[in-house]
């Protein structure tokens, strides 16, 4: 099968002449290294939280600031920083990005209360939505088509092994307290590694930006901020808060604020503008269908890592660093899967996406029908090789899926197209962890046993089951898509050899 390329419509962006000729791996290398501390990030603190409660005295509702507060501010920023990529250029961003994400981090890791490292996270997942989405935007404004495909395995390589190593790497760190410094370490070593990565991308990133320069539409980004911020914040905060009147309030107010921000992104786009929010990048089917299927992608695979490490530590009794190895298997299955991916891609089609979901699919279904059946620690084994099969099938699909929904969008929009698809994976991560971790609680019982936790990760998985085969009929859409795509681009070379 012909491989997918960016859309030859797409010429308004500009390289820098130093940088037409990026090096690919020394390039890919210093892009993955800050997709995988955002991610590691997202993850780590879920093993820190005694750490917390222990040194700092946090309550409940500071842990889930702590924990919730860092993907309300990565996902509600992650539109805006796509746009400052396109406007400023990918490379300046990712830099400045990154340079404040071990800022942050050290911030974080020097705090002494429970409101400084409530605010310091806050900042460190803004840092992150100005860094992360142009690590895709890069990729595709960058790589030629032929290499496209494994730049985007290894980024799906990154992202799912980052969300282990947050469990695995993040326990040991724990267990080993190096130089005492106990969860300190976890925040405080992205500083080295985030100066050294500043350093060399400035070295092999190329400058790419668009010809056209443009104003960032402030009120914009501020309604895309708020909008989320009025799903996420309740969502995260009313279990433990008890659903107060104020959680309903903002749900409530979500449509006329989502309502205005989308007209005003409109209005603006009709003046000339340039709105935060491009719009047009959703009329194209398979970025559309991307975009819904990146965040149901998430919604299920988030809450599942959620709900089973609350089973295995809770449930059955392991610590930090035994829970995090359970899930070793399944790091290990998805990113062998995932290199493996573009090569079955290249010979078999976007088939192999549906391919991928079914495998998952069979994958938690086993993992329900396990906890079912042996609702204890008898069933550990069980649960480490079925999700191992889920693993498989995440590898088979999300790397490709990255691919597939980007091929459509112009390199001069890169950053927003990027921005908006890393924002819905994010806003359906937060949003499948608050909403399926709420039923887990629920369905565990105030004073939960082993089988109590069994019970509530079975119902919690078949939920998890369904958005799968939601994504399995997604994927579908996309594959349609790009195979007209793929014709479409056949039938311009056909023309133009024949114009020759």
């Amino acid at each position: 099968m012909t491989e997918l390329s960016a859309d030859p419509r797409a010429t308004s962006a500009r390289p820098s002449p130093t940088t037409a000729a990026p090096r690919p791996g020394p390039l890919l290398a210093v892009l993955l290294s800050a997709w995988f501390m955002a991610q590691f990030d997202f993850f780590v603190v879920n093993v820190a939280a005694p750490s917390f409660e222990r040194d700092l005295h946090t309550g409940p509702a500071a842990l889930e600031l702590i924990v919730g507060g860092y993907a309300f501010a990565y996902a509600s920023g992650m539109i805006t920083g796509g746009r400052l990529g396109d406007l400023f250029g990918h490379r300046r961003t990712f830099v400045v990005g990154l340079i404040a994400f071990a800022v942050t981090s050290l911030l974080c890791g020097i705090a002494v209360n429970p409101a400084q490292l409530v605010g310091a996270r806050l900042l460190q997942g803004f840092a992150g939505a100005v860094m992360v989405p142009q690590v895709l935007a890069t990729i595709t404004a960058t790589f030629p088509a032929h290499a496209r495909g494994r730049a985007m395995a290894w980024y799906g390589v990154a992202g799912g092994t980052a969300s282990v190593a947050g469990q695995v790497l993040g326990g040991l760190m724990l267990d080993a307290d190096i130089l005492g410094l106990g969860w300190r370490v976890l925040f405080l070593v992205n500083v080295p590694i985030g100066a050294v990565a500043a350093l060399l991308a400035l070295r092999f990133l190329p400058s790419v930006r668009s010809a056209r320069r443009a104003r960032l539409d402030l009120a914009g980004a501020g309604g895309v901020a708020l909008t989320l911020g009025l799903v996420l914040v309740p969502l995260a905060m009313g279990r433990t808060a008890g659903w107060p009147a104020w959680t309903w309030i903002c749900l409530g107010a979500t449509v006329p604020v989502g309502a205005a921000t989308v007209l005003w992104q409109r209005r603006l786009a009709a003046r000339g503008g340039d709105p935060v929010l491009d719009l047009t990048l959703f009329r194209e089917g398979s970025y559309l269908a991307g975009v819904v299927t990146g965040a149901a992608f998430m919604a299920y695979w988030a809450s599942v890592m959620f709900t089973l490490t609350l089973l295995l530590q809770g449930g059955f009794g392991l610590g930090p660093f035994e829970a995090g190895l359970a899930f070793a298997p399944t790091g290990v299955c998805y990113a062998g899967f995932a290199l493996l991916s573009r090569a079955l891609v290249q010979r078999f089609g976007l088939r192999v996406l549906q391919l991928g979901s079914l495998v998952t699919v069979t994958g938690l279904t086993a993992v329900a029908l396990v906890l079912y059946f042996q609702p204890d620690r008898g069933a550990l084994p069980w649960v480490v090789v079925t999700m191992a099969v889920a693993g498989v099938g995440n590898g088979l699909m999300f790397p490709q899926l990255i691919g597939a929904s980007l091929v459509r969008v112009p390199v001069r929009r890169a950053g927003i197209g990027a921005g908006v698809l890393t924002t819905a994976q994010q806003f359906g991560g937060a949003a499948g962890v608050a909403v399926i971790g709420a039923a887990f609680f629920a369905l565990a019982g105030s004073t939960p046993s082993a089988a109590g936790y069994a019970r509530a990760a079975t119902w919690t998985t078949v939920v998890s089951v369904a958005l799968t085969c939601v994504v399995t009929v997604l994927t579908t859409v996309i594959r349609r898509a790009a195979d007209r795509t793929a014709r479409a681009e056949l039938d311009r070379a056909a023309k133009t050899a024949a114009d020759g």
